[in-house]
């Protein structure tokens, strides 16, 4: 007589598991942006920031004829990536971070152990002579001390955005190359004070931020939440990217790009999936 439970099962009928694609579509896209960055020196920064994809016209969310989270062809779609959250959502994340690293640092957790930091900066911004009003020299400071942390231009590369209807939240997945510069001359357009939160787990860094920005001294304060994963070390992120593929190096050289971008997303897919309703 058939047994009525279910028996040990293959993965398929080949033994191995189909690949992923939508982690390899987003592989491809970082792999692509990076390699094919301009030669102007710096460091490649892949970061994840959690937010809302609103239509241009109306500012609701986007509302496209899809079950589940799906990453957008760049440029197709007229909307705009929002990564304000309200003081709720903000609340909900502290708490739910802190407590994941409480939990993480016992004996009994599977996973490797969560570590704190909490972090006081100020951000001014200096325009760059015949450049996009996008392109500007930031100058990065310890708000105690002063003491210069990061003097920097950043240039975008590409972003990807992803929308997730049974969630609360979207996504979106940037890269950037941050670009030493000397120390610009002038008046800042632009100061935002952040009081940042940074957990940091294996290769990732998870920085949950208020920022408060103002453009004159006479000008109101503008308050933003925000909450973004980045890859901790941008020389791995490009030694694992040049790898990629290589037939002359081991299977794990050249897959460690693709298991980097694995984990990556997978992280960002659990900061989205423990949203709460009461974003901006």
């Amino acid at each position: 007589m058939p047994s009525s439970s279910l028996p040990p099962l293959s993965l398929s009928i080949l033994g191995v598991e189909p690949l992923d694609e939508f982690i390899k579509e987003i592989a491809d896209f970082v792999h692509h942006m990076i390699m094919n960055r301009p030669d102007i020196g710096g460091n490649v920064e892949l970061e994840a920031k959690i937010g809302i994809l609103r239509e241009r016209g109306t500012g609701q969310r986007l509302a496209l004829p899809v079950l589940v989270e799906t990453i957008l062809a760049p440029d197709s779609i007229e909307c705009r990536f929002e990564s304000n959250m309200s003081v709720h959502q903000h609340k909900h994340y502290n708490q739910l971070l802190n407590n994941l690293k409480t939990v993480s640092s016992q004996s009994s957790h599977h996973s490797s152990q969560l570590q704190y930091s909490h972090l006081h900066l100020v951000d001014s911004f200096y325009s760059v002579e015949n450049s996009q009003d996008r392109d500007k020299i930031r100058v990065t400071r310890e708000e105690k001390t002063g003491s210069v942390r990061d003097c920097m231009r950043k240039v975008r590369l590409g972003d990807l955005n992803i929308y997730s209807p049974k969630r609360a939240a979207d996504w979106r997945v940037s890269v950037n190359l941050e670009v030493p510069v000397t120390h610009p001359l002038g008046t800042p357009t632009l100061t935002r004070r952040k009081d940042r939160m940074s957990y940091s787990h294996e290769e990732f860094n998870i920085d949950l931020t208020q920022v408060t920005s103002t453009t004159s001294p006479m000008a109101p304060p503008q308050i933003l939440h925000e909450l973004e994963l980045e890859v901790a070390r941008p020389d791995l992120l490009l030694s694992t990217a040049t790898r990629r593929g290589d037939p002359n190096v081991s299977e794990h050289e050249r897959s460690a790009f693709d298991e980097l971008i694995r984990a990556f997303v997978n992280n960002a897919r659990i900061l989205v999936r423990n949203s709460s309703e009461g974003w901006q």
